[in-house]
């Protein structure tokens, strides 16, 4: 049984994880400080320490040295994310943001102690770029330049993993479905390069981006003279894919006598080409994208019921990136890296109203929004720190000065704390909502958001999540 030490020196939160863990057959010590720990255990002996950040005396980031190759997973507030960037480069291996969910904190834990026991050991978590980790049949490892070669750990990520490793190696047809910008060609490039077809090529087409009139040619190919300028045979994109993938993004567009010819491929494994009474076979995969919802557009005659039963084989669901929590944040950071490379800067950092503006902005345009801000940001920097306005994110950062929180535990001698203080055998989630029924007839969101340590977006989700409605009395409304 893997034996965990947890060093927090809120008690309700500590408790609270070591309840979490035991729950799910891990051994588990705590302590509240860094000096604590040492007294009281021998460090290097456990397998893995979860560590606050910012502790009483010595910072969490001491572990790591004093844990002598033990790894460290290190906790933080939002607002601190610079820091535990920061304490990464230093050696930690991982760093995990509050509030967090509990799944998102089992599976980091389960990530890296299944790091710790495989022969790539926790190097895997440092995530070098453009080498490829040897571990296609372990669900939980995280992928950020790996072997899936997509950054993020949150849950919703983590499935879409699983899936991706059980769908690539068969041959079925697979459907991508997302909003235009959450990388859905990095799935489907996921998806063929763990496949038995990856040395063989991946073909990609925008079908939106090819005129109606020659999408035909372009897929299927010609021969010569069946249209005014064919003035040679030429193979089309199915056929220069034979024995590969064919990735069609936006599906959704194609004509439907183009989709017909597909309908052909997917059914008799063949194509003609435009202007020819020959037939050859092709072996294909295909694997298909789209943003649109292709069963809508199936009733109302815009697209091929039976191709879209076709494609339907198995459909995988990419989250936006307002839907990923703090991916954000880590995508954010490397497309920050790869842009500073690109102009030979290497001081390039987030300041704190940044990290805040990322994590809470919506970005309606996805990662493709994103990195297009980072590189606009990039470029016209003067200064080493990388304002939010400088990314022209647009959003009120006035509610989300959270700089000072520590997670989900209260600022001590917080205003409002009555006899009926949680007792340490809470939940996370039992403690949130608590303190937030406890306390909401007398204090603001604003007040209750900056005494939980989130920002008023976070406790409004939580609030949907968790059933929790907000009191139309007792409370003067906030302007």
């Amino acid at each position: 049984m893997p034996h965990i030490l947890i060093v927090e020196d809120e008690t309700i939160i500590r408790s609270a994880l070591r309840r979490l863990l035991e729950r799910n057959q891990y051994q588990v010590s705590e302590a509240g400080s860094v000096q604590e720990a040492q007294e009281r255990f021998s460090i290097p002996t456990f397998d893995l320490i979860v560590s606050d950040l910012r502790l009483p005396g010595a910072p969490g980031t001491e572990l790591i040295k004093l844990g002598q190759g033990t790894p460290v997973l290190i906790m933080t507030s939002y607002a601190s994310l610079r820091s535990a960037v920061d304490s990464m480069k230093m050696g930690a291996v991982d760093y995990i943001a509050k509030p967090f969910d509990h799944d998102e904190m089992l599976q980091a834990v389960a990530r890296i102690l299944r790091d710790r026991q495989s022969a790539s050991s926790a190097t895997a978590e440092q995530r070098p770029a453009g080498k490829a980790a040897n571990g296609a049949d372990k669900p939980g490892v995280d992928n950020s330049n790996g072997e899936i070669g997509i950054i993020g750990s949150c849950p919703p990520m983590q499935d879409l993993y699983s899936k991706i490793r059980k769908v690539a190696p068969t041959d079925s047809n697979v459907l991508i479905q997302g909003e235009s910008g959450t990388g859905k060609e990095l799935v489907a490039r996921a998806l063929h390069n763990l496949s038995k077809r990856a040395k063989a090529p991946m073909i990609s087409v925008n079908c939106a981006a090819i005129p109606e009139s020659l999408i035909e040619s372009e897929l299927f190919g010609h021969e010569k003279g069946a249209f005014t300028g064919a003035s040679a045979g030429r193979a089309g994109l199915v056929e220069a894919a034979d024995g590969g993938t064919l990735f069609l993004d936006e599906i959704g567009e194609l004509p439907l006598e183009a989709q017909a010819r597909l309908l052909r491929v997917l059914q008799e494994g063949e194509i003609r080409r435009v202007g020819s009474v020959q037939s050859q076979k092709v072996d294909v995969r295909l694997i298909a994208a789209t943003h649109r919802d292709l069963k809508s557009l199936a009733k109302i005659g815009q697209f091929r019921e039976d191709l879209y039963y076709r494609l339907h084989v198995i459909a995988l669901k990419l989250p936006a990136l307002r839907e990923r929590g703090a991916d954000v944040n880590e995508i954010a950071n490397a497309f920050l890296l790869r842009q500073s490379a690109r102009i030979n800067r290497t001081d390039l950092r987030f300041a704190a109203d940044a990290e805040q503006a990322i994590r809470h902005y919506s970005w309606p345009g996805n990662v493709r929004e994103l990195e297009n801000a980072v590189e606009r940001a990039v470029i016209l920097s003067e200064s080493p720190e990388i304002s939010a306005e400088l990314l022209g994110i647009d959003i009120e950062l006035s509610d989300l000065e959270d700089d000072d929180f520590i997670g989900l535990a209260p600022q001590q001698g917080a205003a409002g704390n009555t006899s009926h203080e949680p007792t340490e055998d809470l939940s996370l989630e039992d403690y949130f909502q608590h303190f937030v029924l406890e306390h909401q007839d007398h204090m603001t969101e604003t007040e209750l958001a900056r005494k939980l340590g989130v920002s008023r977006k976070c406790l409004w989700e939580r609030r949907q999540r968790l059933g929790i409605p907000r009191r139309k009395t007792g409370v003067a409304s906030e302007s």
